[in-house]
């Protein structure tokens, strides 16, 4: 004889059936190990060989993840070209000086990665695992990466405005930036921290050199000056964010900072203000604690607006929609 369920049984199960179906799915560590068991090998060995040809790369990709996260999530909404309809984030004025190591290091991996496993891996979970692969080859701390996120459909300059902070923001604006994403002023300061490796152009700090309120070394300054003085001519003059270590990532860029030898505005804000002052004495004397922190800030902006299910899509190429 059949067995009859209550009415109200019967509609807590369709409501719990309709819940589960519509659960958006969740980010894993291991989430391409069936779809894609060799996705970890094909990201690190494609960027670890664009980083031994181009040494520039590792800074490039990690300034691209940030880029990409910071303004409205990790959706790879970054790598979108434009068309004659539409003026895509790339080409926002605040991102025309992303280096174009980081974008070829993401496209490199995606053709890796769609002859291996087509249309399974999306762009976004290229960048966020190709930033801690390169993290950790130029010396930097492991943090493990959840994946399962989806690509953007949308990708508009306009939508960036006034989103990312600038290097010559006051640090009270931007720690209302990093605030409004839930973010501290200790993570904001270990985030600071991506400066220990990297370029930054002439024309982001030549202003402010020898200016008396500043703050930099005065020997710095003469340096930087001489440096960048044929800039105006020639646009791609830059100079190292850390000059001590410039190719290692460490806690050198906290101990330059008391010495004056800050490069950017914001540099220089970080220890004049007194909200973060404190963290940038920690940093610069414990680098234990440093990568600690840098790493869980740096994981924690990897979830920051992620899209998942449908919600987004898995693109074929990272620079058009599907």
């Amino acid at each position: 004889m059949a067995e009859h369920w209550p009415l109200k049984s019967l509609s807590l199960f369709f409501l719990l059936t309709l819940l589960a179906s519509t659960a958006e799915p969740r980010l894993t560590t291991d989430f391409y190990s069936k779809s894609c068991p060799r996705f970890h090998d094909i990201v690190r060995d494609t960027i670890s060989s664009k980083q031994i040809t181009n040494p520039t790369t590792a800074a490039a990709v990690i300034r691209l993840f940030f880029h990409d996260c910071f303004p409205n999530g990790c959706d790879a909404s970054i790598l979108i070209s434009s068309t004659a309809f539409n003026a895509a984030e790339r080409d926002s004025s605040i991102n025309l000086s992303l280096p174009g190591d980081g974008f070829d290091a993401v496209v490199r991996a995606k053709t890796a990665l769609e002859l291996a496993c087509p249309n399974t891996v999306s762009c976004s979970d290229i960048i966020s695992a190709a930033t801690r692969d390169l993290l950790v080859t130029v010396g930097g701390p492991y943090y493990p990466v959840f994946l399962g996120r989806r690509d953007s459909r949308i990708s508009k300059a306009s939508l960036l405005a006034d989103l990312l902070p600038l290097p010559s923001s006051p640090i009270s604006k931007t720690i209302r930036q990093f605030e409004s994403r839930g973010f501290s002023v200790q993570e904001m300061v270990a985030l600071s921290g991506a400066h220990s490796i990297g370029f930054s152009h002439c024309k982001e700090f030549v202003g402010l050199v020898g200016r008396n309120s500043t703050g930099y070394n005065p020997r710095f300054a003469v340096a930087l000056k001489k440096a960048c003085s044929n800039y105006p001519r020639d646009p791609t003059l830059s100079v190292f964010n850390d000059i001590s270590t410039p190719n290692k990532f460490d806690n050198m860029y906290y101990q330059n900072i008391p010495k004056g030898l800050g490069l950017l505005e914001s540099d220089h804000g970080l220890y004049s203000d007194p909200r973060t002052r404190p963290f940038v004495d920690l940093y610069a004397r414990d680098q234990d604690r440093f990568f600690k922190d840098f790493a869980k800030a740096m994981q924690k902006l990897s979830l920051y607006g992620v899209k998942t299910g449908r919600r987004g899509e898995i693109r074929r190429r990272c620079d058009a929609i599907n």
